[in-house]
């Protein structure tokens, strides 16, 4: 079973904690605002519920908009018009074509994940001794040490060893990075910029932190990528930041592989046929 973190996921997650806490506030405010029930405008016949309009100040609101008059009756326009085009699309049967239903089940599955996802979070706090530890094996990994590397990525073995001879003949590293397939750096020397040893796949922090600074890397260095002639310009002691800073990410980051490990054992729990 596949135990990476799905895109899907993060997406959700990272949105419920963007929004959360001020949907939660906003909706509170609304709720204070007026009573709720009723019916704020009826458009031929059909009538538009309050809770519909409360639903859409909030959104409103939690995106910045001051709750105002004029935004309660830009929203009150923006219903009437929603609801008469719903009604012309529906005199034409679009609300019957297939792919119109299954795009609102689809939409309809996304809000009912949400949700569930947000009381799931709520109900399974993350603890503040789960976000130091997760910081300190974080910071270990991390090690003490960062290297400013550059490179040369190639497709194949024999045109690194190239590279390396044109190294060794004297010519400079900006002019052979020039050769590199690697667009984010081939422009700039080969230049990676600062980052320890865990920010490169295995292969390449296996023999960069091997090299002596000025020197580059004589045999070829393979990764899933294709192969590397790396080169370290200079080494400085690693400071990681303060615990307090990275928090919320580190928060955030065992909020994501927790509901990646819930679904995962709603999955093996389903029957699937």
């Amino acid at each position: 079973m596949n135990r990476t973190i799905s895109r899907l996921t993060v997406l959700l997650v990272a949105g419920f904690i963007a929004s959360a806490p001020a949907l939660a506030k906003e909706k509170a405010k609304a709720a204070d605002a007026a009573p709720t029930g009723g019916t704020v405008v009826t458009v031929n016949g059909s009538a538009i519920p309050k809770s519909r309009a409360d639903a859409l100040m909030s959104e409103q609101v939690a995106q910045g908009a001051p709750d105002s008059p004029e935004l309660r009756n830009m929203v009150r326009e923006e219903l009437i018009r929603r609801e008469i085009m719903t009604q012309e699309a529906t005199k034409k049967g679009l609300n019957k074509k297939s792919e119109l239903i299954n795009q609102i089940e689809l939409m309809r599955q996304g809000l009912l994940i949400r949700a569930y996802l947000q009381e799931y979070i709520k109900g399974h706090p993350v603890s503040d001794e789960a976000i130091k530890a997760e910081y300190a094996n974080i910071t270990k990994q991390m090690g003490d040490k960062e290297y400013k590397a550059r490179h040369v990525l190639v497709e194949t073995e024999a045109e690194a060893k190239e590279i390396v001879g044109r190294l060794q003949k004297g010519e400079k590293f900006d002019e052979v990075a020039k050769a590199s397939k690697d667009p984010g750096s081939k422009d700039k020397g080969g230049d990676l910029g600062w980052s320890p040893p865990t920010g490169y796949v295995k292969p390449f922090s296996d023999a960069l932190v091997k090299l002596q600074k000025g020197k580059f890397s004589a045999e070829p260095v393979k990764t899933e990528f294709g192969y590397h002639v790396i080169m370290l310009d200079d080494i400085r002691d690693l400071k990681a930041p303060a615990l307090d800073d990275v928090k919320q990410q580190i928060k955030q980051r065992l909020q994501q592989a927790m509901v990646e490990k819930h679904i995962l054992e709603l999955r093996q729990k389903a029957k699937v046929e």
